[in-house]
């Protein structure tokens, strides 16, 4: 029988605690790796998987996706289950679809949506830590919520570039910033056309400044405007930080910035 090539996409989730990011190394623990390893038993064959994104150690995902080309001939709507056994706990596929031979997913993206947790009180809180930064002063909200709205729009955003990047185009669109606050959680929703290296961390890192009175939110401008990461203070920890989604259409992209209000 003549082996049939195939295109297909998966949506992958993962608790990033234990990985050492998104692409494979040398050493630790990646997700590629892991679902190389597993898709390669499943399929029967070697499997090479293509990233829509790309994650730091302890950098979390709700919503990764990867592609992969196979002969093989399981049901797609059996991938799911068939790579359980396969995968470690804590990282799962939560959908499976074949696709078009030429869909690419970088080629395809519209944007990105990543939130950063943040607990503010002067207790941890043990059963989410792996989740959030925990910032014990207080924060001014209203000062948090003045920064956000100064970092929208498109800007040249070398300074909330992470040292050693990979040379990159600086000038990004940033459709919102919104920070949400619930009790002792805040969450930062950053949307974007692209992001740069520990961009996202840098942005919690600058409004956390902000909110305890460390910067004035309104020299976010002046401070872009310096393209210098020296003028900003630290990148904010791994673990708050989650790729909630990407976007491959407009229309999925705007009712996301529906619900955050832009």
């Amino acid at each position: 029988m003549e082996l049939v090539q195939r295109n297909i996409r998966l949506i992958v989730a993962y608790d990033g605690t234990e990985l050492n990011g998104y692409q494979s190394q040398q050493n630790g623990i990646t997700v590629q790796d892991c679902l190389e390893s597993a898709l390669s038993l499943v399929c029967n064959e070697p499997i090479s998987i293509y990233g829509a994104s790309r994650t730091d150690a302890g950098v979390h995902a709700q919503f990764q996706v990867v592609t992969f080309f196979t002969t093989g001939r399981i049901p797609v709507e059996n991938l799911t289950r068939a790579l359980i056994a396969h995968l470690p706990p804590y990282i799962v596929i939560r959908g499976a679809e074949e696709i078009p031979l030429d869909w690419k997913p970088r080629w395809n993206i519209v944007g990105k949506e990543y939130v950063y947790t943040i607990h503010n009180d002067i207790i941890e809180d043990p059963l989410t830590m792996r989740y959030h930064w925990h910032v014990k002063k207080p924060l001014c909200h209203e000062s948090i919520l003045q920064g956000a709205c100064l970092l929208e729009g498109t800007h040249d955003f070398t300074t909330l570039q992470g040292a050693n990047s990979t040379p990159a185009n600086p000038v990004k669109t940033i459709f919102a910033v919104t920070p949400r606050f619930e009790g002792k959680t805040l969450r930062i929703h950053v949307v974007g056309d692209g992001f740069l290296y520990h961009m996202v961390r840098n942005i919690a890192g600058l409004l956390v400044d902000v909110g305890l009175g460390r910067i004035e939110a309104a020299s976010i401008p002046e401070l872009l405007a310096r393209r210098d990461r020296r003028c900003i203070g630290k990148t904010a920890p791994a673990q708050g930080l989650c790729l909630e989604e990407i976007f491959f259409d407009e229309v999925r992209r705007s009712a996301v910035l529906k619900s955050l209000g832009r």
